[in-house]
C-alpha cells in the first residue's frame, strides 16, 4: 500500500530513517546539503507535519530550483540544508588545533556531523538586506555555525532580545511565527536535547556568558575536544530521538 507524504507516493516501508546514514555516502562529490537524495528525503519526511496551531506545513521537492518548498495560507518558504554541528576541520582558523588531533579522532566526529542528528532545514532564499541563516551563522564570528549558539540567537528572537543574528532572525520573522514561540520552534524540528532540564534555556557546547565577551570557537585542544564531546552528546541524543518520532509517526 501506498501513503502520500506531501507532494509524492511512497512505499509504506520508504518510511523508514536511518538516523545515522552518513550524508556523504550518496552525494557524490557535492555538497551533501545540496547534493544527496536520501537526506532531502529525510528532510521532507521529519518536517512536512502539523505546525502548533494544526496548520500542515508540507513540503515539496517539484518546485523548480528549490530544495523544499512550502506554499499555503501561511506564505511560500524555501528552505535549504545545512550541516549544522560544524567539526571545524577545514576552518583554515582552527588548523593549529584540529593539526594536533588525530585523524581518526576527527573522522569520527565528521561521521556523526554529517549523521541526520547534525541536519537542519532553515529558510535558504535570499531576502533584501541580510544574508540568509545558512550565510549568516557561518559568516558570524560570535555564532561561527555552531548550532547551540544558533538556537540561543533562536531564544533571544522570540523573547525579544538582541542577538549577532537579529537582523537575520527578523528578516525571516515570518518563517519563525509558524512555530509560535521558541518551544513550538524546538518541538517540531527535535532539538529539546540542546535544552537544559528546565525546558527553556539552551546548554551550551562551551562556557557562555555572553555573546558580546565569550569566543565561539574553541581557543585550544582542551576546549575542541570539550566542544566536540558535548556536540557529539547532543548529536547521539538528536538521532535517537529523530528514530523514535520515525518509528511512532512515518511508519505504517
Amino acid at each position: 500500500m501506498s501513503v502520500l507524504v506531501a507532494n509524492f507516493p511512497v512505499m509504506s516501508d520508504e518510511f523508514t530513517i536511518d538516523p545515522n546514514f552518513d550524508s556523504r555516502d550518496d552525494a557524490g562529490n557535492g555538497d551533501p546539503d545540496a547534493t544527496s537524495r536520501i537526506l532531502r528525503r529525510y528532510h521532507q519526511l521529519l518536517w512536512s507535519k502539523p505546525l502548533p496551531n494544526g496548520d500542515p506545513f508540507d513540503l515539496v521537492t517539484t518546485r523548480e530550483r528549490s530544495y523544499l518548498f512550502h506554499e499555503s495560507a501561511r506564505g511560500k518558504f524555501f528552505l535549504s540544508s545545512d550541516t549544522v554541528v560544524p567539526t571545524f576541520r577545514s576552518w583554515l582558523r582552527m588548523k593549529p588545533i584540529t593539526g594536533q588531533l588525530d585523524t581518526a579522532e576527527l573522522d569520527k566526529f565528521q561521521v556523526l556531523n554529517h549523521s541526520m542528528g547534525g541536519a537542519l532545514v532553515f529558510p535558504g532564499e535570499r531576502r533584501k538586506g541580510t544574508l540568509t541563516m545558512n550565510g549568516a551563522r557561518g559568516m558570524n564570528s560570535r555564532i561561527s555555525d555552531r548550532m547551540d549558539l544558533t538556537l540561543e540567537a533562536i531564544r533571544r528572537h522570540f523573547s525579544g532580545e538582541r542577538s549577532p543574528l537579529s537582523k537575520t532572525l527578523s528578516n525571516y520573522d515570518d518563517f519563525f511565527s509558524l512555530f509560535e514561540d521558541f518551544r513550538g520552534y524546538v518541538n517540531h524540528f527535535l532539538l529539546q536535547d540542546l535544552l537544559n532540564d528546565d525546558g527553556q534555556s539552551v546548554e551550551l557546547f562551551l562556557p557562555f556568558e555572553d555573546f558580546e565577551v565569550t569566543p565561539a570557537l574553541p581557543s585550544n585542544v582542551d576546549q575542541y575536544r570539550a566542544y566536540r564531546d558535548n556536540a557529539t552528546k547532543f548529536l547521539h541524543a538528536r538521532n535517537h530521538r529523530i528514530d523514535a518520532w520515525a518509528k511512532l509517526n512515518l511508519r505504517r
